[in-house]
């Protein structure tokens, strides 16, 4: 069985640690992860003026058969990909098939909650954005990382890391999680 594709979305003020550090983390997993300019352009300038350059354009993308879609946050990044109807329609098709989605930062209370992503479901988010959670039908989880069927949810930049690895071991299982953990000197415990 070949491995399926994951897909990380990039909307220009995306928070670039939570971008970045998460791709490299999978594919230190040998997890295949797109990064995916939910733009017209390659570039997309992050919220703090760094520019990353995207692997593919929404445009160019089929997420029919994903493995993980990844949201990430980022001021204005979570608001770009809340106003793409192309990223919401992924997001959508994806969840409906119960398919596996994690998001970071703002993307879970500005992306996900409205959505109805998180109904009945615990997650986090950045700290001050839970009530989006819990407003439409999900729980707000004030912690690091939250696992969920099917979801995980992160609080911000400074927990991308422990994310990434949550999302390494419900790929790839514990010991892929720990050994890239143990390489990247990420405290698990």
């Amino acid at each position: 069985m070949t491995a399926k594709t994951s897909y990380i979305f990039l909307a220009p003020g995306v928070e670039e640690v939570e971008a970045t550090a998460t791709v490299d983390a999978l594919r230190r997993a040998q997890i295949d992860v797109v990064t995916v300019a939910v733009a017209d352009d390659l570039q997309i300038k992050g919220a703090t003026g760094q520019t990353l350059v995207a692997d593919s354009l929404i445009s160019d993308v089929d997420t029919g058969d994903a493995d993980w879609l990844i949201i990430p946050g980022g001021d204005p990044g979570a608001q770009n990909l809340a106003a793409s109807s192309a990223v919401n329609e992924k997001i959508m098709a994806h969840f409906n098939k119960h398919g596996r989605i994690a998001s970071i930062c703002a993307g879970p209370a500005v992306v996900l909650a409205p959505l109805g992503v998180l109904k009945g479901k615990q997650a986090t988010c950045y700290p001050g954005l839970g009530d989006a959670i819990n407003r439409n039908g999900g729980e707000y989880v004030e912690q690091t990382v939250v696992v969920a069927p099917e979801l995980i949810t992160s609080e911000g930049p400074g927990t991308t890391l422990p994310f990434a690895i949550e999302i390494i071991r419900a790929t790839k299982g514990d010991k892929a999680a720990e050994a890239v953990a143990s390489g990247m000197l990420v405290n698990t415990k």
